[in-house]
């Protein structure tokens, strides 16, 4: 007879566990029959001994399994994205639409924010009425009508992962490879989707710092997904400054839509076109990239988004005049420079924590955040300034609050010699 004390007997000494005994274990996740601390121990079995590569994909599968599994009817294929986590990262945003425009349905299950790294969902509460958590029917038809919606899981999804990621994040067992890639891709799988394409952060504003941690995660994660039954490729990114000119929430939003409506062909553009011409190669589309360049140069990704807002229950004019909706900072500071020089490095986990201690994210699960705050105009690495120019914009609730950001930040950016600057786009791995 299967039992939580036998599992967890097995995982600590190092024995294999059979895939019908994880199945137990996650419904016992999901209905409570497993205890939190038979939960914990369970964990910290698995994170210091490890699963093998069948053990993490059982493992996977059967938290996807613990809930409800999406599946669609739709006339086209069904994919998504999804991003470790990084500073200014808002791709999320430029992509869906995008994706959406060039006949791919993104039913984007996302995220709030960790860390120092900013989420999906907080960044769409900037937007008045946006609902980041509709019922199913809602999700449904909105996805039908623009071709994505970005959501919160339900309640219904990966139940299991949420009782075990509570208690990881309690029982220091979030590092283990093995719990991560169930974690994340149970979600995922439940969205009901065909193909998946990973954007692993590395760098000072990431994470993951070193390309040996990102290259790790990546290969456990495609074989864990592939191995579950969905197409799934990595690209690992660059996360040594932050990709958009702006981080906090409103400020992103705002990033985002100078992207999708070509105002900005910055990074923020050039990693949306290169995750999106990824996910157009993986479920057969040709010419990715020159079909994703069009879609935003037509407006078409635009209008996506944009019934995608009001669909949500957003303004239904907000792609038009999106700045007239946002909310504005009463302070906003400019941090000029004192010495001229070259910026050769940026501390990018410091500058989100910065945005955090401005209010733009949480230090306690309690927290609420506030969607004005944060920083803009971000200088990037390389740039050649002068005394006086502009290393970033604060935007704050209260002078006292600039005058601490303002010296994280100028600790944050250092001059020196012009770095040898890497590309956006290190590695790919399938």
């Amino acid at each position: 007879m299967t039992d939580a004390r036998r599992i967890i007997a097995h995982l600590r000494k190092g024995e294999s566990v059979p895939a019908s005994d994880l199945r137990w274990f996650a419904k016992g996740l999901a209905d409570g029959t497993v205890s939190d601390a038979q939960a914990g121990a369970f964990a910290m079995g698995v994170c210091l001994r490890g699963l093998s590569e069948e053990g993490r994909v059982a493992l996977t599968l059967a938290m996807r399994d613990s809930g409800h599994v999406m599946t669609w009817d739709l006339p086209g294929p069904v994919a998504d994205k999804h991003s470790t986590g990084g500073v200014g990262d808002c791709t999320s945003l430029v992509l869906a639409p995008a994706l959406a425009a060039c006949g791919v349905y993104v039913p984007m299950i996302s995220g709030r924010g960790l860390g120092h790294t900013g989420g999906t969902l907080d960044k769409l509460d900037a937007i008045p009425g946006y609902a980041t958590a509709p019922d199913e029917r809602r999700f449904r038809q909105v996805v039908k009508d623009a071709g994505c919606a970005i959501v919160s899981a339900s309640a219904e999804i990966a139940p299991a992962d949420k009782k075990l990621y509570a208690v990881r994040d309690v029982t220091a067992t979030v590092e283990s490879l093995d719990l991560i890639c169930a974690s994340i891709l149970s979600k995922k799988l439940a969205a009901g989707l065909e193909s998946l394409v990973l954007d692993v952060k590395s760098g000072s504003g990431a994470f993951l710092k070193t390309m040996e941690e990102a290259r790790a995660l990546s290969r456990a994660m495609v074989d864990t997904a592939n191995g579950a039954g969905c197409k799934t490729s990595v690209l690992i990114t660059g996360m040594d400054e932050p990709l958009a000119p702006s981080l906090g929430n409103a400020l992103e939003v705002d990033a985002a839509m100078c992207a999708l409506t070509g105002r900005d062909s910055g990074p923020l553009y050039e990693l949306s076109i290169a995750l999106g011409a990824e996910v157009l190669a993986n479920v057969g589309i040709k010419d990715g990239e020159a079909k994703m360049i069009e879609a935003i140069a037509s407006g078409a990704a635009a209008e996506r988004f944009g019934r995608m807002v009001y669909g949500l229950g957003g303004p239904i004019n907000f792609v038009e005049d999106w700045r007239r909706f946002m909310p504005e900072a009463p302070v906003i500071r400019a941090v000029e420079v004192d010495t001229p020089g070259t910026v050769a490095s940026i501390d990018g986990e410091a500058l989100g924590l910065a945005v955090v201690a401005l209010g733009g994210g949480r230090q306690v699960e309690s927290d609420q955040i506030n969607p004005m705050v944060g920083l803009s105009e971000v200088t990037r690495l390389g740039s050649k300034l002068n005394k006086g120019d502009v290393l970033c914009r604060i935007h704050a609730a209260r002078l006292e609050e600039a005058d601490k950001a303002e010296a994280t930040i100028r600790a944050a950016i250092r001059f020196g010699k012009a770095p040898k600057g890497d590309a956006l786009v290190r590695e790919r791995i399938a």
